[in-house]
């Protein structure tokens, strides 16, 4: 039986966190009728409307299309199978869309799993940040049979302007973000250390981005975290440690394959170095201070 996917028929969240919480408050904006879950109570009262479960399972009963949007494999493997787990209430007809940024063997053991117990699965891990999820225009990356995309067209479109059909292979969708989040990791981090040098040698920052927004070293992750740290927002819009969890899942996923990205490897270790300094929950636009309040190495003497 495939799931009511009308404008009427209610959607499950489980994990309302920055991303989750856009997806439900853009989907109420639209009428739609939501029901969220997560484990902390104030998280599900900021979604005006929704109907709060007690758990996963009950989560299940009252929806055919569910969205996990939790941080990492071990919470969806909790939410999941683990008691009261979503598929301890698995009908006919119901489908699971796996959101975080994971990694892809985990993407495909979960898949496996859903499959077995009779629910679809989608593939798709989300990129934008929750500004621009709760207006509708952040992107999907993904990966599932072509019965549930056809079946999910309606409630991705109203998710996401940027649709992406990656593949029918479990992990691709997560694959595909591995890699697009190694290159904004990659970009923040020289964007960090293009401002640091800025200033190190006197220019005005704000000048200075201005040029950058306009020209060659332009990046679309650089303009907007510099924009932000240029304003004194640190408000997080996208969490440090996540950005430090992706690059790092990238760089395993690269080795895995057999290579070993230079540029990618030392944006991940400098983001988990920054982790370690205390900025896990911070902004990643905090990367920008925090590079700059480091020791500077000394000068390199004069060649004679």
């Amino acid at each position: 039986m495939a799931p009511d996917n009308s404008d009427n028929a209610p959607v499950g969240l489980i994990g309302v966190g920055l991303m989750g919480s856009a997806m439900a408050l853009r989907l109420r904006a639209l009428g739609r009728p939501v029901v969220v879950r997560d484990l902390r109570p104030e998280r599900e009262a900021a979604i005006p409307g929704a109907r709060m479960a007690p758990h996963p399972q009950a989560l299940a009963q009252a929806c055919r299309q569910l969205i996990v949007a939790v941080v990492d494999a071990a919470q969806c493997e909790a939410v999941l199978f683990g008691p009261q787990g979503v598929v301890q209430a698995a009908r006919p007809g119901l489908q699971v869309m796996l959101a975080p940024t994971i990694g892809p063997d985990d993407v495909a053991h979960l898949a496996q799993r859903l499959a077995a117990a009779g629910v679809g699965w989608l593939d798709a891990p989300m990129s934008g940040g929750p500004a621009r999820a709760r207006v509708g225009q952040m992107s999907l990356m993904v990966a599932c049979e072509d019965p549930v995309w056809v079946a999910w067209q309606p409630l991705l479109g109203q998710l996401a302007s940027r649709l992406f059909r990656v593949g029918t292979r479990a992990g691709d969708g997560a694959r595909t973000k591995l890699v697009n989040n190694l290159l904004a990791a990659a970009n923040l981090a020289a964007a960090a250390e293009a401002m640091q040098l800025a200033q190190a040698v006197g220019l005005d920052a704000a000048a200075t981005l201005a040029v950058l927004a306009q020209s060659s070293g332009q990046s679309w992750i650089a303009q907007d975290r510099l924009t932000r740290w240029l304003a004194g927002d640190s408000t997080p819009q996208a969490r440090l440690a996540l950005l430090a969890k992706d690059s790092g899942l990238a760089m395993a996923m690269a080795h895995r394959a057999g290579l070993a990205p230079a540029l990618g490897g030392q944006a991940a270790a400098l983001f988990a170095a920054a982790c370690e300094a205390g900025l896990v929950d911070a902004d990643d636009s905090a990367l920008v201070s925090w590079l700059a309040a480091r020791p500077r190495a000394p000068a390199a003497e004069s060649a004679r």
